[in-house]
């Protein structure tokens, strides 16, 4: 893999964990995600204006796509009413890559090469292992977290795929994300009526620019997966949870251990496998 593409991706897990602790920290988090949807859908309705149409072929799975980060978003929120940050945003993140690897090689016939596979391996062992050690998660926090990561791996390999058939990386990141967008105030609206939605100005344009950027954090990744596969690249992606740790232990004052610090040793070193060998299955 490029080494530049391994930068943007780093770059792109480091914007996604933000997002994610923006997300957190708020006291309405279901709220918060359909304000970030919604900055998404108004940003990606400009932008297709001055992008490509995605090829028809991708349709599909841009459809389906849009459909699966809706069930991730509801699970996200979910999971956040139980757990800190530090716990469960590994549980979520962890699967992930390795469900990726499994779809890429089912669906699109990719198997990274061996080097790839052990630090996607070792990427998903040390998240796991941030969130799993010394203590249980909340009840409830497991079951809708481990949904959230089956959510990742589903709409990652649709977008692998549907962004290589598409022409344009970026003008199917745009109407994706337009579709998905879009149908999360709609189900707000459905769940608790258009008045919830209002807010403060400073508020509302806060959580919006976190949309903004998670965003820009997926696109990288949409980007990336036309160029490399799709298992290395999901794995590169949830380093996120390094920066989440961080982000948790200075800011939302979780605490961050030796043996999260092991684990985050563990995620690098799995980044650097990728990082260093790379290359397209």
């Amino acid at each position: 893999m490029a080494p530049a593409t391994v930068l943007a991706i780093l770059f792109a897990a480091a914007l996604h964990a933000g997002w994610n602790a923006l997300l957190r920290s708020g006291s309405d988090r279901m709220w918060s995600m359909t304000i970030m949807s919604t900055a998404v859908a108004a940003v990606c309705g400009g932008l297709t204006f001055l992008v490509p149409a995605p090829a028809m072929a991708s349709w599909g799975y841009m459809a389906l796509s849009g459909l699966l980060h809706i069930g991730y978003n509801l699970f996200l929120v979910r999971t956040y009413r139980g757990g800190d940050l530090g716990q469960t945003y590994p549980i979520a993140r962890g699967a992930s890559p390795l469900l990726v690897s499994v779809g890429a090689a089912l669906f699109a016939r990719e198997l990274p090469d061996p080097v790839s596979l052990l630090g996607v391996v070792l990427v998903s062992g040390g998240i796991l292992s941030l969130a799993f050690h010394g203590r249980r998660p909340p009840p409830g926090t497991l079951p809708s977290a481990l949904a959230t990561g089956c959510f990742i791996g589903a709409y990652s390999v649709a977008d692998g795929i549907g962004a290589r058939l598409s022409g344009t990386p970026v003008g199917y990141t745009v109407w994706m994300c337009l579709t998905y967008g879009v149908m999360m105030p709609l189900i707000h609206i459905r769940l608790r009526g258009w008045k919830s939605l209002i807010r403060s100005r400073r508020e509302t344009l806060t959580v919006a620019a976190g949309g903004v950027v998670s965003l820009l954090a997926y696109g990288i990744v949409i980007a990336a997966m036309t160029f490399g596969p799709m298992g290395p690249v999901s794995a590169l992606r949830e380093t996120s949870v390094v920066f989440a740790a961080l982000l948790g232990r200075f800011f939302l004052d979780e605490k961050l251990t030796v043996q999260r610090l092991t684990a985050c040793a563990v995620i690098a070193l799995g980044a650097f496998c990728i990082g260093h060998n790379g290359g397209r299955g």
